[in-house]
């Protein structure tokens, strides 16, 4: 993934209001990030673990999206799979976040998109190797290599932002 700015990446949302992208809490380390090793950019909001946001690249364009995280009902001790990079967590690592879709149906919050992904949002990392699931999580063996892992991830997230993006 290109290297973004503070301003682009709140330019790119597509779900929310200007006033929320401008109150986004944004990752403090953006020129550190590993941009080379990123398929998008997913982070949780420190301050109000509830929201996440991802940005990536998609049909020729950076876009944002502001998610909300679900409330984990009462039976929610197993572990899980993230729907993008297919990495098994256990509970806690896990999580289905929901992102109202993009323009006046979203905006009336008639309708939302959701997905599994990992609670931390660093899928291109585990499919690269560079993160592991905490204990209990595990990829499971697979004949692809990172890179082939890398596309399915993206095409995975590539569904979600086109459902977020319908009209």
């Amino acid at each position: 993934m290109q290297a973004l700015t503070d301003p682009e990446i709140r330019a790119s949302f597509v779900n929310c209001t200007k006033g929320e992208a401008g109150r986004a809490a944004l990752p403090r380390d953006l020129a550190e990030l590993p941009w080379d090793d990123l398929d998008f950019l997913g982070w949780r909001d420190r301050g109000a673990p509830e929201r996440g946001y991802l940005v990536a690249e998609h049909g020729g364009r950076t876009v944002g999206v502001a998610l909300r995280l679900a409330p984990r009902g009462p039976g929610a001790r197993h572990g899980s799979m993230c729907s993008i990079c297919l990495t098994t967590h256990p509970a806690s690592g896990v999580a289905l976040m929901t992102a109202r879709r993009a323009g006046r149906t979203g905006g009336d919050g008639y309708a939302s998109a959701g997905e599994y992904f990992c609670g931390d949002l660093a899928c291109s990392l585990y499919v690269r190797g560079l993160k592991r699931a905490g204990a209990g999580g595990f990829r499971m063996r697979e004949s692809l290599g990172p890179e082939e892992k890398a596309a399915r991830a993206r095409a995975n997230l590539a569904g979600f932002l086109a459902r977020v993006l319908r009209p």
